[in-house]
């Protein structure tokens, strides 16, 4: 039995595909971690939704929530506007769309990743990260406090007032959906972070071309960097950061919706497998 972590799909079912018979996936012993964003801006998001929610109900998959996947459910809520880059409409008018984002909904922000002899320490998977001074013991606390909201009746009166990027800074004693807002912020959309500790959200290019009083979140020092059980952060997201290893673990988005490849990592060893992508290469969106 194997475990891998797959970067972002963003509807590229041709290339899933491609990569699960590269890496003689079974579903009968494999288990698939998908990195979020499984959707949009690729042409085939129903079907790859489709796909992942099935593996997923025979408990061989599992997912991290990201931001484009929260912009599909703001699209089902009606509190999200479609742009022209999008390709999830047909998810929403699908006949399967609710039972897709009955599903979706009530994935969480952040994972716990197993646990196996070769690699004892305990992996988190999540889309774009967590802040360096959360423990992994909090981020999975506070992902969970996401996921009971979206899980829960009221969830739609969230998604209206989820777009944002105020507050900027975390602290313990934010409340309501501001501080929601941030978590989802920090986990699903961040890559940079100010030396003030402020997250900035507005840049998405290479770390080298940044100003100088940013700096990629994996780049400051974690508080908790001496906590021994505490291993690798593998996320996604961040498709133009040019390198897959980093100083705190893995980034597996290496760009498959915009004609570069789509990966795995094999958590058992920390191997890598990928396949060039085989949809048309997305023109870059301004």
């Amino acid at each position: 039995m194997s475990n891998y972590v797959i970067g972002d799909v963003q509807g590229c079912y041709d290339s899933l595909q491609a990569l699960l018979q590269h890496i003689n996936f079974s579903d009968t012993e494999d288990v698939l971690w998908f990195a979020g964003d499984l959707v949009n801006r690729g042409p085939r998001s129903l079907d790859t939704l489709r796909l992942i929610h099935g593996l997923a109900t025979k408990s061989c998959a599992h997912t991290v929530l990201g931001n484009h996947d929260l912009h599909l459910l703001a699209l089902w809520c009606e509190s999200g506007k479609n742009s022209r880059f999008d390709t999830i409409a047909e998810i929403v008018a699908s006949p399967e769309g609710k039972e897709l984002i009955e599903w979706l909904r009530r994935q969480p922000l952040v994972l716990p990743l197993p646990k196996n002899d070769h690699s004892p320490n305990q992996h988190l998977l999540a889309h774009a990260g967590i802040l360096p001074e959360w423990s992994f013991k909090q981020a999975l606390q506070l992902s969970q406090e996401v996921q009971a909201v979206l899980s829960g009746p009221n969830w739609k009166v969230f998604m209206a007032d989820l777009y944002g990027n105020k507050p900027n800074r975390w602290a313990d004693d934010l409340e309501g959906h501001d501080r929601l807002r941030l978590i989802v912020n920090v986990c699903t959309r961040m890559r940079m972070l100010r030396v003030d500790g402020k997250i900035d959200l507005k840049f998405k290019l290479e770390p080298a071309d940044a100003p100088e009083d940013l700096k990629a979140w994996f780049e400051f020092p974690r508080a908790n960097s001496n906590n021994e059980d505490e291993g690798k952060i593998i996320f996604g997201h961040w498709s133009t950061l040019d390198q897959i290893e980093n100083k705190v673990g893995f980034c597996l988005d290496t760009g498959c919706v915009w004609g570069g490849r789509l990966t795995a990592l094999r958590l058992e060893d920390f191997k890598l497998f990928g396949v060039d992508a085989l949809e048309p290469a997305l023109p870059p969106v301004p």
